[in-house]
């Protein structure tokens, strides 16, 4: 069993293909996805997508890259996480890729956006799904200063938990965020011939913090890169993975899988 932990099903390229989508999946045994939110506009078709397919569920947020939408409250990321198959909060993170003539402190308002999002998080007990990229130092500190991980952490509230998706940052910053309870998801880079740091990464992490995804339809893995990414080609990942572990593919897929589960309670339950 195989199981994709970030992927984009509402996308036009994707939702228009669903049925073909999922039939492959089945036969890929890729038997559950998580679709994510990027903006609360599109949230009520993530949401449709986890109620009307029982192997697909659904996250609220809104990604940090996305400009010139609406922006989310605390109490409406609550609000929305309580509704069935709902089960995480994101992907939310910091995105300082695309700068241009903008400093640091003009990104400030990523970084509220991100902190709200982790205050939802923390008050619903629900996962974060990260992103981050050319901001890992900051994506690090807000971590510790909101999700409670330090002397000032908001009373009874649980600790932040959650994973780094698509990850493509340093050991160092692996490490770091082990340290802080979250697991590391590979997605189908992982599989390309240049990602050689990447591929260091994936035998420093440990497996029982490892995930998969192929946050389609995007960044589709060999043999298929440069195509239309599905969650049919998850297990190219899971592949690549016990082959840098030294593993069983069997072994990877079962303890992704399990990781997954124990990250995503709601979609064990369900």
């Amino acid at each position: 069993m195989f199981i994709d932990s970030h992927c984009h099903l509402n996308f036009p390229e994707l939702r228009s293909q669903l049925p073909a989508i999922l039939q492959a999946m089945q036969q890929a045994q890729v038997e559950r996805a998580l679709c994510i939110s990027t903006t609360l506009e599109e949230f009520d078709n993530v949401h449709e997508l986890a109620l009307a397919h029982e192997q697909i569920w659904a996250t609220v947020g809104v990604h940090p890259d996305n400009e010139g939408v609406r922006e989310p409250s605390v109490e409406e990321l609550v609000r929305l996480s309580q509704l069935p198959r709902v089960i995480g909060i994101g992907e939310t993170g910091l995105d300082y890729y695309r700068l241009g003539e903008r400093s640091l402190a003009d990104m400030e308002w990523q970084r509220e956006r991100f902190r709200r999002h982790i205050r939802a998080a923390r008050q619903t007990d629900l996962p974060l799904v990260i992103h981050t990229r050319n901001a890992s130092d900051d994506t690090l500190a807000i971590l510790r200063e909101a999700g409670g991980f330090g002397a000032q952490g908001a009373g009874d509230l649980p600790l932040a938990r959650g994973v780094f998706h698509c990850f493509t940052e340093s050991v160092a910053v692996a490490r770091a965020a082990l340290e802080l309870g979250f697991y590391i998801s590979f997605s189908g880079i992982l599989t390309f011939k240049n990602a050689t740091d990447l591929h260091e990464v994936a035998r420093f992490v440990p497996l029982d913090r490892c995930l998969i995804e192929t946050d389609s339809p995007y960044l589709a893995p060999v043999p298929h890169r440069g195509k239309t990414n599905t969650p049919a080609w998850v297990p190219h990942v899971a592949q690549k993975l016990a082959e840098l572990k030294g593993l069983p593919l069997e072994q990877v897929a079962a303890a992704t899988s399990a990781n997954t589960l124990a990250l995503f309670r709601g979609m064990a339950a369900s």
